[in-house]
């Protein structure tokens, strides 16, 4: 299999899926507004409701869908304490499958790039002596979307467990927030003290979640220069990212375009 073959496949599949999610519509069904009907579509399921969910959630993490109403939706079918326990274990699994994708599809592309750049070898060598820490700082900080960032690192030296680990424990704050938020529509039940209980407990991780940005520029100045270095990783490897996807989809429609006319060829000659 020639050197460019693995990446491309690997890439046209992501579009595929990418494509097919949009067309059939899932994006606009896992919304705010339907949680309740997938909340009775889910217990449908029984004791597989879990697993449905969790594998659900990673295809999700994988293929670009918003992961919001999802995250809400755990804790909405589940409880705000086991939902927050299977959107956590989903998402970790979903972020580290998107990683490994552009890792093995698209990260000898960037290697050859970097060697011919010195500015982008320099900013790949930072993010790889300080890689959990640039991924610990812009999972707490949430400058870009969840989805990106997982595809994103893969195309960096990071190591994946330390990507992974440090992706799970840095996740878990945010989860909670939005699973508890989730878990306070349907775990309340008329209980106005156990319901405010459950949003106020929301409300304290968003607010923690949303200061810790201030803190660490007031606590470190590495703190701050390693989040850019982060912010520019995440934005140069989604450009990347988008440009090999972009190569992907053309490579699959020529291929498409070029068997077409092969087909038309024999049948010509027949």
């Amino acid at each position: 299999m020639r050197r460019w073959a693995r990446p491309v496949l690997i890439l046209a599949l992501l579009v595929a899926g990418v494509a097919a999610t949009r067309a059939l519509g899932l994006g606009d069904l896992i919304r705010l507004e339907n949680v309740a009907r997938l909340k009775q579509w889910i217990e449908g399921f029984g004791a597989l409701a879990p697993v449905v969910f969790i594998a659900g959630y990673v295809l999700a993490v994988v293929f670009f869908v918003p992961g919001l109403p999802i995250t809400v939706l755990g804790g909405v079918a589940f409880g705000p304490v086991w939902g927050t326990v299977y959107v956590w274990i989903a998402a970790t699994i979903g972020a580290a499958l998107a990683f490994l994708v552009a890792r093995y599809a698209v990260r000898s592309t960037v290697e050859r790039w970097v060697r011919a750049s010195p500015r982008l070898s320099r900013l790949d060598d930072q993010t790889a002596e300080h890689g959990w820490r640039i991924v610990m700082l812009t999972r707490l900080v949430p400058l870009f979307p969840f989805n990106l960032q997982n595809y994103a690192y893969g195309l960096t030296r990071i190591g994946f467990w330390p990507y992974a680990i440090t992706s799970s424990i840095c996740m878990l704050p945010g989860t909670a927030a939005f699973t508890f938020a989730g878990g306070a529509l349907s775990e309340g039940r008329g209980d106005v003290r156990r319901t405010l209980g459950y949003l106020a407990v929301a409300g304290v991780l968003l607010v923690l979640v949303s200061l810790i940005p201030r803190w660490l520029q007031r606590r470190s100045r590495v703190a701050g220069d390693l989040l850019r270095a982060g912010v520019l990783a995440v934005l140069l490897d989604a450009f990347v990212l988008a440009a090999g996807a972009s190569a992907a989809t053309a490579g699959t429609e020529a291929y498409a375009s070029v068997a077409s006319g092969s087909v038309l060829t024999n049948n010509g000659g027949r």
